[in-house]
């Protein structure tokens, strides 16, 4: 993990670097709010840290989109997750020889679901989690309380499952940083002041049909939104830059009463009713 004690820097934007993009689609990603997040981003700051890494567009924007020498941890509580971002770092091109050969296939795809990935290969096991991601119902990531991947089979034109292209953009700027399975209290115990953290935990749901936490065997509820609370609050007394990502509901605006809360507009997928989708309120709340 990030352990110098790293100067603070300045983050300026430039265009001139590849510019990563998330491998994988994933619930809540942040692509489509860079433009209303880059205001809000500190203006200096050291070393970087996501404890709930998902697709990373916020750490791929940063590490190829400023001039930031980026020392940074991204960590999670799911291995598949995990393995795949280290897989993709350190083994990128057995990666892509193993995904040329997976084909948008109904059959195929309930076939690659069914194997037991710890008795796969790591790369092995990268590339089904790209697969399912890249071939699954709006790109969901969902697991029973088995830890069982049950995602069922999308319905899409040519998906492209292999990017070979950013795959290899994206291994460069995984070079370096420290990759971990942790639970995101643990953050805490690393950070220096003038560190950031961005927090992007799995949002408790806006409806009854818009509850997708299953992201681990058991979810993410309320309790974990109250220790996460806990770990924002430590985080801040710590003098680092805190920001944190939510849905915008009236439990989480007053539990983060006491800091400042953004408004931004998304639009999400993933509600089980095509009704149901569209623009929906999120909130960032930052200390700084």
């Amino acid at each position: 993990m990030p352990t110098s004690s790293a100067a603070v820097r300045l983050v300026e934007e430039r265009d001139d670097a590849p510019r990563a993009r998330p491998f994988l689609k994933w619930v809540g990603g942040k692509g489509q709010l860079l433009d209303q997040y880059r205001p809000l981003f500190p203006k200096r700051f050291g070393r970087y840290f996501e404890p709930f890494v998902g697709g990373a567009a916020v750490f791929f924007h940063l590490r190829t989109s400023t001039s930031v020498d980026l020392d940074a941890a991204l960590t999670d509580v799911n291995e598949e997750l995990v393995n795949c971002y280290r897989v993709v770092r350190d083994e990128v091109e057995p990666l892509i020889q193993v995904l040329q050969g997976h084909r948008y296939d109904r059959d195929h795809y309930y076939a690659v679901r069914g194997l037991e990935p710890r008795d796969m290969s790591h790369v092995e096991r990268a590339a089904r989690t790209v697969f399912l991601n890249r071939s699954g119902f709006n790109g969901l990531y969902r697991v029973n309380q088995e830890g069982r991947f049950n995602v069922p089979f999308g319905r899409f034109t040519k998906p492209k499952i292999c990017d070979a292209e950013n795959l290899r953009t994206c291994s460069s700027a995984l070079r370096g940083v420290h990759l971990a399975v942790r639970d995101f209290s643990k953050v805490a115990d690393d950070v220096n002041p003038g560190d950031f953290v961005y927090l992007d935990p799995p949002y408790p749901p806006v409806s009854a049909t818009a509850n997708f936490t299953s992201y681990i065997p058991g979810g993410f509820n309320w309790a974990d939104q109250l220790r996460l609370y806990e770990v924002f609050c430590t985080l801040a007394q710590k003098r680092a830059f805190v920001m944190l990502s939510c849905s915008d509901v009236p439990q989480i605006r007053h539990v983060y009463r006491d800091f400042s809360i953004d408004s931004v507009q998304a639009s999400r997928s993933i509600n089980s009713r095509a009704t149901g989708r569209g623009k929906v309120g999120e909130i960032v709340v930052r200390n700084y």
